[in-house]
């Protein structure tokens, strides 16, 4: 579990537990729960940075991440000139001034905001894919990881390892892949894309193996609409079903949830 550092009481989290190797804290509001994030994952990156020259870190996006880059950012205390960073995954086809891009979304909360060492970005709009998963691939194995930050989606999926097309054991480590209808769906917002028809159907996403590889695993998830994802995730049988349940195998990896997504869990919330 993460060293969450000197938290007053009531900062604490309402319920921890074990799920098979993955660590659970539940917070009572999404604004702890972020807070909390943000915390452990400074103080950890603080000691990645004692004891070497630079921290390597993959980072989401999504509504999960949006307060806790914040908070991140906020927090101070870490020399980012000493960090690199990666992404999670990006849409096939769509250029990083898309609205709907990752790497805009990127740039705008965290490059902008703070003096990386490098940001490498998945190319969403090459001409040669293939190529692109290779280069990306390279990039990634240059180095240990040192953290991996994640939401879950809607069908359980975590980047784009969608259920059709999650594999525990897959040979790539970057690949391109066909979204699910649930996850273009969620998509459409009338922001970042008009409709259905606007969405990219396909995208670059880091594997399974990829995210599994690294020394932390951080996973946040929040709200209603979260609790039966969350359910089905922690105590139905471990399966692709639900890609994030790979996460239960993990000892480094903790997901951080709020009450509201804890709502349907078994274990009683004291």
């Amino acid at each position: 579990m993460l060293d969450l550092g000197n938290l007053t009481a009531s900062d604490d989290p309402v319920k921890k537990w074990k799920v098979d190797e993955l660590s659970v804290l539940v917070y009572e509001s999404p604004e702890l729960m972020v807070k909390n994030v943000a915390l452990s994952v400074q103080k950890y990156l603080q000691q990645c940075l004692i004891k070497q020259d630079t921290a390597t870190v993959i980072l989401a996006t999504g509504n999960s991440q949006i307060k806790f880059l914040e908070n991140l950012i906020k927090l101070g205390g870490l020399d980012w000139s000493k960090i690199v960073c990666f992404h999670l995954d990006e849409f096939l086809g769509i250029s990083a001034q898309h609205p709907g891009s990752f790497r805009k979304y990127l740039q705008e909360r965290v490059e902008k905001k703070v003096n990386l060492k490098a940001f490498h970005y998945l190319q969403g709009d090459t001409w040669e894919p293939i190529s692109e998963c290779d280069r990306y691939t390279q990039l990634l194995q240059a180095q240990p990881i040192d953290l991996c930050c994640l939401g879950i989606g809607e069908n359980g999926h975590i980047a784009f390892n969608e259920p059709e097309v999650a594999q525990v054991n897959d040979p790539r480590w970057v690949k391109i892949v066909k979204l699910a209808e649930t996850t273009v769906k969620q998509q459409v917002n009338g922001i970042y894309f008009s409709s259905i028809e606007t969405v990219p159907n396909y995208a670059f996403t880091l594997t399974l193996p990829a995210i599994c590889q690294s020394r932390k695993i951080v996973c946040l998830a929040a709200g209603k609409s979260k609790s039966s994802l969350i359910k089905s995730v922690l105590q139905n049988p471990r399966d692709l079903k639900f890609p994030a349940s790979i996460l239960r195998t993990q000892p480094q990896a903790t997901l951080f949830i709020d009450q509201e997504a804890a709502n349907y869990l078994y274990q009683p919330i004291l």
